[in-house]
C-alpha cells in the first residue's frame, strides 16, 4: 500500500520523510537502534522471568526429592521416552535441511522455562474447577489449552523462528514438537515427585537401603510415571500443530497474526478435548465394560485419541513433503498434489 503522494510520483523525486522512510541519519539510525534494542530487553527479561518462575516451582520440592532419590531422575527419563520418540520422528519428517542441534537444544530448554508461565495461569484460574462441570469445562478450553500451548509456541518464537536456518514451514513443526517434549518433561517432573512426596518415597538413600529404596521408589512412583508416559506425547502433537502454522506465517507475513492464531486454535481444541474426555470416558466405559482396569482403559483411550490426531498430522507433514519433492524435481507421480483434509475446515 502507498501513500497517494508515493503513489503519483516517479522514481526520481527524493520523498524521504514525506511519504517514505529508511535509516539516513544519525537520529534515524538511533530510532533504529533503540527499537532493536528494546525488543532484545523484552526477549531477555522473558527468559529471566522464566528461569525464576520455573525455578521457584521446581526447585523447592521437586528439586529435593531428585536430589534425596536419585532413582526418581530415571522414572522422569523413562516417562519422557514415548514424547522424545515422536518428537524425534517429526524431527526426522523434515525433508528439508536438518535442523542444528543448538536451536533444538535451546527449544527443549525455553519450553521448560515457559512452563512456569502456564502453572502460574493454571493456579490463578483453578477455582474454576470448583464449579462443577461447566466450571472444568471452561477452566481446559479457556485456560489450560490456550495458555499451555501459547507458552511452547513462544518457546519457538523468541528464539528458533527469529533464526535464519529456520527456512522452511515445516520446520515449524519440528520445533514445535521439541517445545512439546519440554513441557512434557517439565510437567512429568512435577507430577511424579508430587506423587512421591505423597507416598513418602523420597526418603534419602542414607537412611534407608538403596535397594530398598529402589523398589519403593519404583512401586509408588512406577504407575504416575506410566501415566505422564502416555500423557506425554499428545503435548508433542499439539504444539507440532501450532509451529507447523508459526512456520507457514513466517513465509506468508501478510496473514502471520490469522495463521498463529489458527495454529493455536487447533492445538488449543484438541488439547483441551482431550483434558476434558480422559475424566470422562474411562468412567463411561467402566460403567459398560466393569472390571477393566483403570490403567488399561486410560491408555486405549490415549493411544486412539492421540493416534487419531497423529494421523492428521502425519497427513500433514506429508503433503508439504511430497509438495518440497515435487518441487525440486523429485516427485514421480502426478497425483502426490492432489488437495487432502488434514484438519478440522474444509478448505485445508
Amino acid at each position: 500500500m502507498e501513500d497517494p503522494v508515493e503513489a503519483r510520483t516517479d522514481d526520481s523525486e527524493d520523498l524521504y520523510d514525506v511519504a517514505v522512510w529508511e535509516p539516513r541519519t544519525a537520529l534515524d539510525r538511533l530510532a533504529v537502534t533503540v527499537h532493536r534494542g528494546g525488543r532484545r530487553v523484552v526477549r531477555w527479561a522473558i527468559y529471566a522471568l522464566g528461569l525464576v518462575v520455573s525455578g521457584a516451582i521446581v526447585g523447592g520440592g521437586a528439586g529435593a526429592v531428585i536430589i534425596d532419590n536419585p532413582f526418581v531422575l530415571g522414572l522422569i527419563v523413562l516417562s519422557a521416552v514415548p514424547a522424545g520418540l515422536l518428537a524425534l520422528y517429526v524431527y526426522r519428517t523434515d525433508v528439508t535441511t536438518k535442523e542444528p542441534p543448538t536451536l533444538v537444544a535451546a527449544t527443549f530448554v525455553l519450553a521448560i522455562l515457559f512452563a512456569g508461565f502456564a502453572a502460574v495461569v493454571n493456579s490463578a484460574f483453578g477455582a474454576l474447577q470448583a464449579l462443577g462441570p461447566l466450571g472444568l469445562v471452561v477452566f481446559y478450553y479457556l485456560v489450560v489449552g490456550p495458555g499451555e500451548e501459547f507458552v511452547k509456541l513462544l518457546a519457538v518464537r523468541l528464539y528458533a523462528y527469529r533464526d535464519d536456518r529456520f527456512d522452511s514451514v515445516v520446520d515449524g513443526a519440528v520445533y514445535g514438537a521439541v517445545a512439546g517434549l519440554g513441557f512434557a518433561t517439565i510437567e512429568n517432573v512435577l507430577y511424579i515427585t508430587q506423587n512421591l512426596q505423597g507416598s513418602g518415597a523420597f526418603i534419602t538413600a542414607a537412611t534407608v537401603d538403596v535397594l530398598a529404596q529402589f523398589t519403593e521408589t519404583v512401586e509408588d512412583g512406577g504407575q504416575i510415571a506410566a501415566v505422564r508416559s502416555l500423557a506425554g506425547p499428545g503435548h508433542v502433537i499439539y504444539s507440532a500443530f501450532a509451529g507447523y502454522y508459526l512456520g507457514l506465517a513466517k513465509f506468508n507475513r501478510e496473514n502471520a497474526a490469522p495463521i498463529v492464531i489458527k495454529g493455536l486454535i487447533i492445538a488449543a481444541f484438541i488439547h483441551a478435548t482431550y483434558n476434558t474426555l480422559v475424566g470422562i470416558v474411562p468412567g463411561l466405559v467402566a460403567l459398560v465394560v466393569p472390571g477393566v482396569p483403570a490403567l488399561v482403559v486410560f491408555f486405549g483411550f490415549v493411544v486412539v485419541y492421540a493416534g487419531l490426531f497423529f494421523a492428521i498430522l502425519y497427513r500433514k507433514l506429508r503433503r508439504y513433503r511430497r509438495a518440497y519433492l515435487r518441487a525440486h524435481g523429485d516427485a514421480a507421480d502426478p497425483e502426490e498434489m492432489d488437495p487432502e483434509l488434514t484438519e478440522f475446515d474444509a478448505d485445508a
